[in-house]
Order: C-alpha cells, then sequence, then structure tokens
C-alpha cells in the first residue's frame, strides 16, 4: 500500500518533468499550426484532393489532441500540487497522483518525438529473404505482428501491395499505418530480423533459420517536402491486372500500377485499391517517401538530427533475433531488451521494444 510519502515522491516527479515538458513541447507553436491548417482546410478546393485533404484533417486531430493532452496535464498537476503544499495530500488522491504519473510517462515519450516526420503516419513494407517457403513464412507472420501491434496501438492499416508466397506467407507486402507519430514509434523497426524454429514444412523438423527485411518511411504530403520535385517527364508508368484480393473489379481492370522513377531507378508498386486513380495516389506517395530517403541519406551531416538512430532498411542491418527452439527468447541486437515469451511478441506485444529503441535513438 502506498503512502503519503509515496505520493509526495510523485508529486516532485511530477513538477521536474512537468518543467521539462513545457520545455520542448511547444503548445503555442502547435495552436497556430492548427490555426493555419483549419484555415487551409475552408477551401472550397480542399477536397478536390482526398487523400491530401485526410491526411490534414489528421494533422489537426493529432495537434489538438496533444495540445489539449498537455494543458490538462499542466492544470492537474498544479492541482496536486496546490494541494500538497496545503497540506491536503491525503490518500485518497493516490488514485489520481498514479494516473498522472502514467500520463506523464506517454508525454515523456512524446517528447522524444521530435523528428520532421515523427507524427506522420507510416509506410511498411516486408520483404521475404533467401530461403523459400520458410522465408515466406516468416514474413507473413512478421506481417500479423505489426497488424496486431497497431490494432492494439489504436491504429488503423491499409494495405496497398501485397504479394502472396506460393505454398504460404508472403513474398512482399506494403501498407500504410495510420495514428499520431506512428513514424516515430515504428521507425526504429527498419532492418533485418531473424527467426530461428523447427521447420514446419519439413517432416524432419529441422532447426531452420529465416529472415526478412523491414522498412518503414514516413508518408509525406506533396506540401511536407516541396524540395522533392517528381517531374512527369521522369515517370514511367504502367498498368497491369492487380494479383491480390480486391473484387471482380480488379480483376477485370487494369487497376493495379507499377511506377519506375527513371533518374534513380526506384520502382514501386500499388494494386489493392479498386480504382487505378487511387492505386497512382499512392504509389506517388510511396516514391515520394522513397526520394526523400534518398535525399537524407545525401545529407550524411544532418541524418541523426532528423531521424536519430533511423538507418535505410539494408539486409547487413540485423535488428532482432526470435528463437523458438531450442529455447525461447526474442532479443534486441542493439537495446539488449529480451522477452521470454515471443508468442506474446508475435502476438503485438512490442512496447518494450520499440519505447526501449526510441529511448536509445534520441
Amino acid at each position: 500500500m502506498q503512502t503519503l510519502k509515496d505520493n509526495k515522491e510523485k508529486v516532485a516527479y511530477l513538477k521536474t518533468l512537468l518543467a521539462t515538458l513545457k520545455s520542448t513541447i511547444d503548445t503555442s507553436a502547435d495552436e497556430v499550426e492548427i490555426m493555419k491548417l483549419e484555415a487551409a482546410s475552408t477551401d472550397p478546393d480542399f477536397w478536390n484532393d482526398p487523400l491530401e485533404a485526410k491526411n490534414v484533417m489528421q494533422d489537426i486531430a493529432s495537434l489538438k489532441d496533444s495540445v489539449s493532452q498537455m494543458v490538462e496535464f499542466e492544470e492537474n498537476v498544479n492541482l496536486i500540487v496546490e494541494l500538497e503544499k496545503e497540506g491536503q495530500l491525503d490518500g485518497s488522491y493516490q488514485g489520481e497522483v498514479d494516473n498522472l504519473t502514467k500520463i506523464a510517462e506517454e508525454l515523456k515519450k512524446k517528447s522524444l518525438l521530435s523528428g520532421i516526420y515523427d507524427k506522420k503516419n507510416a509506410i511498411m513494407s516486408i520483404n521475404a529473404g533467401q530461403g523459400g517457403t520458410e522465408a515466406m513464412d516468416w514474413a507473413g507472420m512478421l506481417y500479423r505482428m505489426y497488424l496486431r501491434f497497431a490494432e492494439k496501438k489504436g491504429w488503423t492499416t491499409e494495405t496497398v501491395d501485397y504479394s502472396p508466397g506460393e505454398e504460404a506467407g508472403i513474398k512482399s507486402v506494403t501498407f500504410k499505418v495510420y495514428g499520431p507519430y506512428v513514424f516515430g514509434y515504428l521507425k526504429g523497426e527498419t532492418g533485418t530480423h531473424r527467426l530461428v524454429r523447427q521447420s514446419p514444412f519439413n517432416a524432419d523438423n529441422l532447426r531452420q533459420t529465416s529472415f526478412a527485411l523491414v522498412g518503414v518511411l514516413p508518408e509525406i504530403a506533396e506540401s511536407d517536402a516541396p524540395s522533392i520535385e517528381i517531374k512527369d517527364i521522369d515517370l514511367d508508368w504502367q498498368f497491369f491486372h492487380a494479383s491480390s484480393k480486391g473484387g471482380q473489379n480488379v480483376q477485370k481492370v487494369s487497376t493495379a500500377v507499377r511506377l519506375k522513377h527513371l533518374p534513380t531507378g526506384i520502382t514501386v508498386t500499388a494494386q489493392t485499391e479498386r480504382f487505378q486513380e487511387q492505386n497512382r495516389k499512392i504509389a506517388l506517395d510511396l516514391l515520394r517517401a522513397k526520394l526523400w530517403i534518398l535525399e537524407e541519406e545525401r545529407k550524411k551531416n544532418l541524418v541523426g538530427d532528423i531521424k536519430g538512430e533511423y538507418k535505410p532498411a539494408s539486409w547487413g542491418n540485423q535488428i532482432r533475433s526470435y528463437v523458438l527452439h531450442p529455447y525461447k527468447m526474442v532479443k534486441d541486437l542493439r537495446t539488449n531488451v529480451e522477452s521470454s515469451n515471443p508468442t506474446a511478441v508475435l502476438d503485438g506485444e512490442l512496447d518494450e521494444f520499440v519505447n526501449e529503441e526510441l529511448t536509445l535513438s534520441i
């Protein structure tokens, strides 16, 4: 049972953290940005581009939530501090103090997400490594893991490109994750993920090591990155029948698109929407994000400031091992965070890994 001393120590912690948060979270700047975006949303042509409009409305909602959460936190901390000064902070306030402490920890994590695009949605990709069915099954397991993690966080997902495996799992998948600070939370998942287990695909149950590559990029609107110029003359568009689920319309009409950026050779595909124009816009979003990371790679002196320890997806960048046999263990090779319950991790329990990587990358 907590004592009055426990509450006093927590109040002291809350006072210190409030001062720190006020120095790092600029609510006045957020309020100015809200007014700017709300003014833009009143333009008669605002909804001519539904995807861009959706992003703006999400930004407004996210900023308003951040401002109101910080204002409410400050008011409640000041109230608790005043009660302590007056000697009225007794055990009946234990619940309020504990709740404020939890909110403080969440705000502390958000304050670490100060990158240019940390507040943005994320574009995730998963590609199976060499190893045939084993690797494709592993890629499918990771895909499920991230979908479950997003669900637990209250985020929404949208698959934009999906290539199934011949026998099991997936060859590759690209999907968007929508929510506040999603890119900031997920960018540390970029890299190679390794699975060790007894193979379910051969009669001898041999021990098998499989790899899959995870990439995470921010969803960047054209207005977010004016320096990234995409010229029509540099684009090679191809249209084909979608191979993924999408209903009869997708199968009858060439709604899927493959877009190649001629100067860089970057190629992206989008095929899950029912209409070609929607897939074209998604493909441009994917290309813009990849051109952004390419540009940042060329600015080596700025990479740390913009993305912390975020690194482009590459097969040499192994970040985490998931061992199901001969023992059970998930270990992050950067933070040394471990879990002896890989079943829970693969079911979306990733907070411990994500939070530690977030702290490490600042």
